[in-house]
């Protein structure tokens, strides 16, 4: 079983990176024989893999029940990302007040000690702050916007210009309202970081259409 599910995340990795990198385009078709070939595995972990980039939009059935890639219009992902930002917004609000003194000084080491894969950094630091929010019922809305969302946000730091620089930028002035308890603040500026993610995909795409 967990070479199964290593299978599957390897399979569900490279497939969405492909796709949000528009080497594979929307309508192109998905066949779980062909892929299975590729990765040199079975249907199984490939299936298992379809069906999580179903459940995150990334795909979609097309005729006769095949996967396709769907279409994701810069609308789709405008509402995508307003809502993440909204939620998130919330998290850091909440944050702000009911983190304590440890988990304050966990998400100080986060940045501190950011000198690895910016996307892992980057996905720590809002775990860390949708865990001091004490909150299931957002914790749980997250994990599925997450879901969602998370190809596209690992992509934007790919992309030309300096996204990485102006997430830390961003990362810290959260920090700082955290730590300042200021739950205004922190949920302000964490919906402007998310508004700066959103356009940084935007930009991403339209360069990718003018290619």
């Amino acid at each position: 079983m967990a070479n199964s599910e290593r299978s599957a995340d390897h399979v569900h990795a490279a497939l969405s990176e492909r796709i949000v990198a528009g080497t594979l385009r929307p309508g192109d078709a998905l066949t779980e024989s062909g892929i299975a070939e590729e990765f040199g595995m079975s249907r199984t972990p490939v299936r298992e893999a379809l069906h999580r980039l179903d459940s995150e939009g990334l795909v979609e059935r097309g005729p006769r029940r095949a996967f396709v890639v769907r279409r994701m219009s810069v609308a789709d992902l405008r509402d995508l990302f307003e809502t993440l930002g909204e939620i998130e917004a919330i998290c850091a609000r909440l944050a702000a007040h009911r983190m304590t003194e440890i988990e304050r000084d966990a998400l100080t080491r986060i940045l501190a000690d950011d000198n690895g894969h910016y996307a892992t950094v980057n996905a720590r630091f809002h775990d860390a702050l949708r865990r001091g929010a004490q909150n299931r019922t957002i914790a749980a809305l997250l994990d599925d916007l997450n879901r969602r969302s998370l190809p596209w946000r690992e992509a934007s730091f790919r992309g030309s210009g300096d996204r990485i620089g102006q997430s830390r930028d961003e990362h810290r002035a959260i920090l700082q309202a955290v730590l300042a308890r200021d739950g205004d603040c922190a949920a302000t500026l964490m919906r402007a970081h998310m508004a700066s993610s959103l356009s940084a995909i935007s930009e991403m795409l339209l360069a990718e259409a003018h290619a």
